[in-house]
């Protein structure tokens, strides 16, 4: 089953206290429907941290990469609403990435995810993505309780345009460049107990991965789907 398309937006933030509630009700009623309703947008999920260092993690499924860097996403960027503008005021350490999927894997989905943000040496992406395709994602999507394995590639230089959403932030994006992201369906402590140990034991990233990988475990809290062709008529 895998990830619902090619193209992806992934996106890491905490919220100050103050913001928290309106970051809910603003989230759920009008800022998923809305991305969900781009043309090529499939599906927005949201989690909270059971552990991590950033305490939401939200993920946008696209067709392909073009509809993540194309023009009917940019116009939303560029004309948020004034809820929106309201809301990510209290936004802090954003982490975003519009990315390619370049692997996906596993017979369904979890309500919990591992994220890893992580980077490759120079010159070793092409052997690291191939070992990751071919071997190491198809293995860990076989393994018991987990639901999917993906790995997501991101688009540095979409990834890095500014748009009106962004400014009106305080702060600056980071950009994780390589990510994995492993969805469990069973208890929530086994499942972050095999990924720490898959990590530390240096089994979960290909050869080429550099500096410190940084695993983030979170729970599901909201889904929204794009509605079926002819839906509640």
């Amino acid at each position: 089953m895998g990830l619902a398309g090619r193209g992806a937006v992934a996106i890491w933030h905490d919220i100050e206290p103050e913001g928290r509630e309106e970051f809910y009700a603003w989230h759920g009623v009008e800022h998923m429907p809305e991305r969900v309703a781009i043309p090529g947008f499939l599906r927005g999920r949201r989690y909270v941290a059971s552990e991590a260092d950033l305490e939401f993690f939200n993920l946008y499924e696209a067709r392909d990469h073009a509809v993540v860097t194309g023009p009917d996403y940019a116009a939303r960027l560029n004309a948020p609403t004034p809820w929106t503008l309201k809301t990510v005021k209290h936004f802090r350490s954003v982490a975003r990435s519009i990315c390619r999927v370049e692997a996906t894997f596993g017979p369904g989905g979890g309500g919990h995810v591992a994220t890893v943000r992580y980077d490759v040496e120079d010159g070793a992406a092409e052997t690291h993505l191939a070992a990751m395709r071919d071997a190491l994602l198809p293995d860990l999507a076989a393994r018991p309780g987990v639901a999917g394995a993906h790995l997501l590639v991101a688009d540095a230089e979409a990834s890095a345009v500014e748009n009106a959403e962004r400014k009106a932030r305080s702060e600056p994006n980071r950009i994780p460049r390589w990510i994995v992201v492993i969805e469990g369906w069973g208890d929530e402590a086994p499942f972050g107990a095999f990924c720490r140990e898959l990590l530390a034991r240096g089994r979960l990233l290909a050869p080429g991965s550099t500096g410190t990988p940084q695993l983030g475990l979170y729970r599901l809290q909201a889904v929204c789907q794009r509605p079926l062709v002819g839906e509640g008529a």
